[in-house]
């Protein structure tokens, strides 16, 4: 696969005697707004077509906008009937409809980029989707450094500051300047804070004054919620539904918010209205055209061409479509399975990595519990200088699209050796790290 002109410019100036290029990243290393986050940070940064990406910003923007229609153009405007529809139901399913509207379009969407184009492979509406900070401060971080500075002015390089974006969308939210409360769930800071605490960081940076505390940190008093001492204009929720789900307590103060939210008293950014919509099967609706009549000509066009093949594997499913298991059957090493009730990577299987009996065991469990099969995008290679080899090693990246309901916030990525896992996931894949992303002009 061909190397971009910017990428193959700063592999030549870093493997250059005495070239200093490739030091930049301890920048990064030791910023102290990136300090609590404990992952680990790629070698380089990535290279991006600004066009491209604005382009595909755009379509996902649209697509976006077509995912929260789902109710209105499937199920008669009904939640409960989304729900059913992609497998959720019970008291999960009343706390995801617990405001009964369509969510804010905020979040981050996963992305590869096949050689040719963006595809979709998520979508993740949603404040509980991390990482805004690293798509901003890691860019600045470099930036910092001399030797790339100086390569960034040459090749014109840019990129989107995303908590920037997201504080300005939180101003519009409140039409002034917002006292923010990052909240977890119950007892998860011990192990999320370090995802949080940069988020607070760039967001005080900002110029916001902004809090990270637990859902059951939250005190009320005439007619307000306070956090740190501070009256909260908003709660920028960074739990998700199963960490509340079974606590009487969370629930508890999760209607306090919701209630407050209601009446105008602080903005729920976002509801967990959102963890329905980011669920798997939601993706697989989109991608059906068994329902392309819920679609115009240009909608179904817009689907096809950064949706990848997806299908909602359940009983429901194949009862409607005996033949869909044996055609997945048939392509093990064309597609890969994703049980819906799993995030992160975790229980994926790529049937491109597994013998058939494996596969088709993997089928019928994840049949039993609700799963998509989605067609493999092959993403492009990112070579990457390795001190241990004479050559590039090959790399490859999922990109974060951000976004808020202006649009376009921002895109940062993962990467992961390419012969490593089908899974390029930070809870999944201990050899993934976070790589900045600049935009070019200089790249098609």
């Amino acid at each position: 696969m061909p190397i971009d002109a910017v990428t193959r410019a700063y592999l030549r100036a870093t493997g250059a005697p005495g070239s200093r290029l490739g030091r930049a990243v301890e920048q990064v290393r030791t910023a102290a707004s990136l300090a609590a986050w404990r992952g680990e940070f790629h070698d380089r940064p990535l290279f991006v077509g600004e066009a491209a990406v604005l382009a595909f910003a755009d379509d996902l923007h649209r697509l976006l906008g077509l995912l929260l229609e789902l109710p209105d153009r499937m199920f008669g405007g009904d939640l409960e009937r989304l729900g059913d529809a992609v497998g959720v139901d019970g008291e999960r399913s009343a706390l995801m409809r617990r405001l009964g509207v369509a969510p804010q379009v905020t979040g981050r969407a996963d992305v590869y980029h096949d050689g040719t184009a963006y595809q979709l492979l998520e979508v993740g509406i949603g404040s509980d989707h991390g990482g805004w900070d690293r798509s901003g401060e890691v860019p600045r971080a470099l930036l910092r450094d001399e030797a790339f500075a100086e390569f960034a002015e040459r090749h014109r390089l840019g990129y989107t500051h995303s908590p920037t974006v997201l504080a300005d969308a939180l101003r519009e939210a409140t039409g002034g300047e917002p006292v923010v409360a990052l909240l977890e769930g119950p007892g998860a800071l011990a192990e999320w804070a370090g995802t949080w605490e940069p988020l607070r960081h760039a967001l005080r940076e900002c110029g916001l004054r902004c809090h990270l505390g637990e859902v059951g940190d939250l005190t009320e008093r005439g007619g307000g919620l306070y956090l740190a001492g501070d009256r909260v204009d908003v709660v920028l929720r960074c739990f998700d539904v199963d960490q509340v789900l079974g606590d009487p307590d969370a629930i508890a103060q999760y209607e306090r918010i919701a209630k407050l939210h209601e009446t105008g008293d602080v903005v729920l950014w976002t509801p967990l209205e959102t963890n329905l919509f980011v669920e798997k099967g939601c993706l697989a609706l989109l991608s059906d055209h068994e329902r392309s009549d819920a679609f115009s000509t240009g909608e179904r066009a817009l689907i096809d061409r950064i949706v990848p093949w997806t299908r909602l594997l359940n009983v429901r499913s194949l009862r409607s479509d005996p033949e869909l298991l044996d055609h997945c059957r048939e392509r093990r090493d064309e597609l890969i399975l994703k049980p819906s009730a799993t995030f992160g990577g975790h229980g994926v299987t790529a049937g491109w990595e597994v013998a058939d009996a494996e596969w088709h065991d993997a089928l019928r469990a994840a049949a039993e519990v609700g799963a998509i099969v989605q067609r493999r995008v092959v993403p492009r290679e990112e070579p990457t200088l390795d001190p241990d080899i004479s050559h590039p090693r090959p790399w490859h990246a999922v990109y974060g699209f951000y976004y808020t309901p202006a649009g376009f916030a921002g895109v940062h990525a993962r990467v992961a050796p390419a012969d490593r896992s089908a899974v390029i996931g930070l809870g999944s894949n201990p050899s993934v790290r976070s790589a900045g992303v600049f935009t070019t002009t200089e790249i098609s």
